[in-house]
């Protein structure tokens, strides 16, 4: 069995993501919002604390991009060495289709396909429901169900009298089922932010089945903005920090004890961990 070290595979994220993405520019951090100098200050500790260079901004969509399949590539890479806490196959993907229907792969969502067939088809029905239910995940960890064999070898003999209905049971559902739904959110720079919120309340309220982990991995350097969309609970399981400890350095560096106290509450409230604690939690 290949033992990997947590702590490497968090530095190597970080470092793929100062190969493009967190670059220095005048030396204001690529995630600081250069009109607000607490952010520029916080974000460039943390940017230079992880190595990031001198370099060129990217344009918002591609950062965003760039971040998703970064934070993609973590949570396989961890997920990896988890087979013996977390058995079965899995699979951890990058949604980069942009369409209602995507959520539709899903076995706790497959519904919602016939639910937009039918309003197409009648417009006082779709004028009624309206798109609400439509959700776009940036990365999604899903299940295979599971073959009658796959449970013999586990020691569980299943036969044609009980459990006619769980979709674990690949004679019951074929369809993969969605175990988590990560957002990815680089910056948050408007109330674009809270489209993470909305989309985890549609999670909650359009499936069929358990509710899978719903979360929010984001680079965002300001304590304040990171409290809009982490305080709070009832929609997002929690926000992970890219780079948490970072994070908590700059602040204390900053010397603002309303900051700092701000940060605090939310590590210790349970609303805000780092992006290393993310694969452990999602294997719960």
């Amino acid at each position: 069995m290949t033992v990997a070290s947590l702590t490497a595979l968090r530095a190597e994220f970080h470092a793929r993501l100062c190969d493009r993405l967190l670059v220095l520019s005048d030396g204001i951090a690529s995630n600081a919002d250069g009109s607000q100098q607490s952010s520029v200050r916080i974000a460039a500790n943390i940017a230079e604390t992880l190595g990031a260079r001198d370099g060129k901004k990217l344009a918002g969509q591609t950062a965003g991009v760039e971040f998703e399949t970064a934070v993609t590539a973590f949570i396989q890479s961890v997920f990896a060495h988890l087979a013996t806490i977390r058995p079965g196959e899995w699979t951890t993907e990058c949604i980069n289709a942009r369409s209602e229907l995507v959520i539709a792969r899903y076995q706790q969502y497959s519904h919602l396909a016939e639910v937009q067939r039918i309003t197409k088809a009648n417009p006082d029905l779709a004028a009624f429901v309206g798109g609400d239910y439509a959700v776009a995940s940036d990365i999604v960890i899903s299940r295979t169900p599971l073959a009658d064999a796959d449970f013999a070898s586990s020691g569980l003999a299943l036969d044609e009298v009980s459990a006619l209905r769980s979709p674990l049971r690949h004679r019951n559902n074929a369809m993969p089922l969605m175990h988590a739904s990560v957002s990815c959110k680089w910056t948050m720079r408007s109330d674009r932010a809270q489209n993470s919120r909305f989309e985890a309340l549609n999670l909650i309220r359009s499936r069929k089945g358990r509710v899978p982990h719903i979360v929010v991995v984001t680079g965002e350097p300001s304590p304040s903005r990171l409290a809009s969309l982490a305080l709070g609970t009832g929609d997002l399981d929690c926000v992970y920090h890219f780079a948490l400890p970072e994070l908590v350095r700059a602040v204390e560096a900053l010397g603002q004890d309303e900051v700092v106290n701000l940060l605090g509450m939310m590590i210790e409230g349970d609303r805000l961990r780092d992006i290393a604690d993310l694969p452990l939690d999602l294997a719960s």
